[in-house]
């Protein structure tokens, strides 16, 4: 039988995959100077918690979840996003009870059943960020400001942050009867999830990518924030601009997920036809509370890698070089190999890169293979050398080559 690959997955090979370690480093960079540390949880949980986290209305839980009975006869699903898990981690683990902001971050696969398509996989990876325990807007500024210089500074071009606010409980209630009156007269010419969810969650039809392009003249939801949320809002676009995040107001964005209150933002970046969205994220004050735990607010973001990926690729980016190898050994004779094995690990412990041939081949042969792997040097070994104890040391960019004491081979490489 042959094994292909799980439709809406990937194998990242090398030559790939260093575009992921310099997109991933980048992110362990930014969140270093925003002061937000790692969090890795695991990536099945209850599936209680995405339903009450995520939202039971949402296309997530609704179609896309992947969820099993485990031998325990527990209901289990794997992560469809990494907010609910984070949050479930910071109660379980009593993070509230720091004094401080708790600022975290992660890096890992989700996973959501839905056709594959360019960017879009069963399988898929998020950079995302979480800070709880503030309403203050300066951090929701801080986040926007945060993934959105993150994609500027890995090389994407025409970057931007759609944001919107969705106001309180208070607010979506007011709005949730206006929207139905614009909705209802159009009820049997939208889809069928948009009708069921006319009935549940109206503000989640506005999120249907069927019908988006009846919506145009939908009422703003801005026009139904009370006073504690029109203010919150302003000082948010206050910052932003302050910060020099180019940004526009888009009264139709609520996201794919129930959580959110006040803030909702997108990121936007120079695509491939439709595909511009690279993630997105918002504030979530009563999502701690609604899974058991204190009320304290939080916001939070997740970007796509594949999406990043993606695009970096269309923009032409370049950011997959390998790190080219410091020395490639070639070792003559069967005294010269032992040594060169001995000398191998004496550099990788030392922190050089090194290299040497494992199958025996000719002296030709090992030094096309320096060149392929890109080595700076190429340290040649034969029982003549070894009897002297020297080595030959050849600089491949110019074919300069000297001879260097073996007990100095380390020392020379490091300074050269």
């Amino acid at each position: 039988m042959a094994f292909q690959k799980p439709k809406g997955t990937q194998d990242f090979l090398p030559g790939t995959v260093e575009i992921w370690q310099t997109v991933e480093q980048k992110a362990r960079e930014m969140c270093r100077r925003f002061n937000y540390k790692e969090i890795r949880t695991p990536i099945f949980e209850a599936t209680e918690l995405f339903e009450r986290g995520v939202g039971e209305t949402t296309d997530v839980v609704e179609k896309e979840m992947y969820t099993f009975s485990d031998k325990g006869n527990r209901s289990m699903t794997l992560r469809p996003e990494g907010t609910a898990g984070a949050v479930r981690s910071y109660v379980e683990n009593k993070l509230y009870g720091d004094p401080d902001v708790t600022k975290l971050y992660y890096i890992g696969p989700m996973f959501r059943y839905e056709r594959p398509q360019a960017g879009r996989y069963r399988q898929f990876h998020q950079f995302g960020v979480e800070a709880l325990g503030a309403v203050d807007p300066s951090l929701d500024a801080e986040i926007i400001s945060l993934g959105y210089h993150f994609m500027k500074e890995i090389g994407l071009s025409g970057v931007l942050v759609e944001i919107n606010s969705v106001g309180n409980a208070d607010s979506r209630a007011a709005y949730r009867q206006t929207l139905l009156d614009f909705l209802t007269p159009m009820k049997e010419t939208l889809c069928k999830d948009c009708q069921s969810r006319m009935e549940r969650n109206p503000l989640r039809v506005l999120d249907c990518k069927v019908d988006q392009d009846k919506f145009g003249d939908a009422p703003s939801i801005l026009d139904s924030l009370d006073e504690e949320c029109a203010t919150h809002f302003e000082k948010v676009k206050q910052l932003l601009s302050a910060m020099g995040v180019e940004y526009r107001i888009n009264h139709r964005l609520v996201r794919g997920l129930d959580y959110y209150t006040h803030t909702a933002f997108e990121y936007k970046a120079q695509g491939i036809g439709a595909i511009d969205t690279v993630g997105g994220g918002g504030r979530y004050n009563g999502l701690v509370a609604s899974i058991g735990g204190p009320d304290q607010p939080g916001i939070g973001f997740g970007l796509g890698m594949e999406r990043i990926a993606l695009l970096l690729e269309h923009q032409g980016v370049q950011c997959n070089e390998q790190s080219p190898l410091d020395v490639y050994l070639v070792g003559l004779g069967e005294q010269a190999e032992d040594e060169v094995a001995k000398l191998l690990n004496q550099l990788r412990v030392a922190g050089i890169a090194a290299e040497k041939d494992y199958q025996g081949r000719k002296m030709k042969a090992q030094m096309k293979s320096a060149e392929r792997m890109q080595a700076r040097f190429a340290a040649i070994l034969g029982e003549d050398e070894l009897s002297r104890g020297e080595i030959a040391l050849k600089q491949l960019s110019t074919g300069e080559q000297r001879m260097v004491k073996l007990d100095e081979l380390i020392q020379t490489i490091q300074q050269s």
